[in-house]
């Protein structure tokens, strides 16, 4: 009788060990993701900022701007401008 108390002891014991073993695996894991949808997030919110920073660089008043003052470019006038037609099927 002693023999299977000692055993069923034993049992419990590996039971709660696996129960508490498991619980924490649960825990870290969901630290874990938790952690990574943070990170998801802030990639997220850098993301819209490049796209912003992306739209401001590429803004035509800012190229235009810099084509002027930088590289000394200017409209052409109106005898300079030619139009061509596309050929057909194009």
């Amino acid at each position: 009788m002693a023999r299977l108390n000692l055993v069923l002891i034993l049992i419990a014991l590996a039971c709660a060990l696996s129960a508490v073993t498991g619980n924490h695996r649960a825990r870290k894991l969901v630290t874990e993701l938790e952690a990574t949808q943070k990170h998801m997030r802030d990639l997220d919110v850098e993301w819209g900022q490049l796209q912003l920073e992306q739209s401001t660089w590429a803004a035509h008043v800012r190229i235009e701007k810099a084509a002027r003052e930088k590289l000394g470019m200017k409209p052409p006038a109106p005898g300079q401008i030619i139009s061509v037609a596309a050929a057909p099927g194009q």
